[in-house]
């Protein structure tokens, strides 16, 4: 019998683009290990109930098993005497669970983000503790929490924002570039009009009318987001609207979506690609000054801005100014390393 000799990776001649990009893209370090480093704290700030929760996952109490952080039963079903949320913290249920045959599994932090501890030793806000590691806030509320839950407000936002930017810059760039003339200059014409409001006034006056909302930020970001990319996304458009698998194309009598789409769009991603960890750490950094100036979320969701503005207010508070910017700064640093490590990828002067 002949044995089977296993595959030979791919000459880097025979590769495509998309995958010399990749591999030049993994043989940067930094940029691919910032890249799993971001992932991990994507994931970890996502199912950040799963790690920081002031309800355990589940509880065996006089004989019947509880699964709180689904369904949290009433204090009275505990043994209390009110028909609220049980308090987990209280030391009456701690008191309880401890007897024989009782037993509850919780996640590692045992704090929410808008959860306060009113059995609490120390007054607010609290230096850090086996209780809290990273302390509390103005409110009680631990510090823990408060950046886990706020990185995924910025984090989801700033993708949310990013998504909508780069479809509207892709689509205005892609009208201007393959159409050129006077379709090219009308639009052109616009965007410098649209560039040219003043949108933090806007902003301003906006979030003085209407409540604070995440929806309503998203909206308003949304509608400059998209103008520097689009020049990017414009200029790729006419370069490659002369190429001759263009030319081709149109003899064959494919329409002017089907070229744009099957042609010319896939040759023109470069610029995008590349923008986009660019994107996503302004718009993180946009969230978290509007909310530094409360004209971000409502105030009681959990917000990197908003811990600022209270780092700024208790400044002998060391624990909330200094975690929330070591956590602001590591996410804007890796961001800039991904960025960097795709420009070079994509970079056809380079491997």
């Amino acid at each position: 019998m002949s044995a089977v000799l296993p595959a030979s990776p791919l000459p880097a001649a025979h590769r495509s683009p998309n995958q010399r990009a990749w591999q030049r893209f993994r043989g940067n370090r930094l940029g691919y290990r910032s890249m799993w480093a971001f992932v991990a704290l994507l994931v970890l700030a996502t199912f950040g109930e799963v790690f920081s929760n002031d309800r355990p996952f589940v509880a065996h109490i006089d004989g019947h098993t509880y699964f709180p952080i689904i369904d949290n039963p009433s204090d009275a079903r505990l043994g209390g005497d009110f028909a609220t949320p049980a308090d987990w913290h209280d030391p009456f249920v701690i008191a309880h669970l401890q007897q024989p045959g009782n037993w509850a599994i919780g996640t590692l932090n045992k704090h929410s983000a808008n959860s306060v501890d009113y059995f609490a030793k120390s007054p607010a806000p609290a230096a850090p503790s086996a209780a809290n590691w990273l302390g509390t806030d103005r409110f009680g509320r631990d510090m823990v929490a408060r950046l886990l839950y706020g990185f995924r407000v910025s984090i989801w936002f700033a993708i949310a924002l990013t998504v909508v930017g780069v479809a509207l810059g892709v689509l205005m760039g892609a009208l201007q570039g393959y159409f050129a003339g006077r379709v090219d200059l009308t639009v052109q014409r616009l965007i410098e009009i649209w560039g040219s409001v003043p949108e933090l006034y806007l902003l301003i006056i906006i979030a003085s009318i209407f409540e604070p909302s995440l929806l309503l930020l998203l909206v308003l970001l949304s509608l400059w987001g998209w103008i520097g990319l689009s020049d990017y996304v414009r200029a790729e458009f006419l370069r490659n609207r002369s190429l001759e698998f263009v030319k081709a194309a149109r003899a064959l009598g494919l329409s002017n979506a089907q070229i744009i789409r099957r042609h010319v769009l896939p040759n023109s991603m470069t610029p995008v690609i590349t923008f986009l960890p660019f994107r996503m750490s302004a718009a993180i950094l946009a969230l978290t000054s509007l909310d530094f100036l409360g004209l971000g979320v409502p105030p009681s969701t959990p917000s990197l801005g908003e811990l600022l503005r209270q780092g700024k207010d208790s400044l002998d508070a060391w624990w909330i100014i200094v975690p929330t910017f070591a956590l602001l700064t590591v996410a804007l640093l890796l961001l800039t390393f991904i960025g960097d490590a795709l420009r070079d990828a994509f970079d056809t002067r380079k491997g």
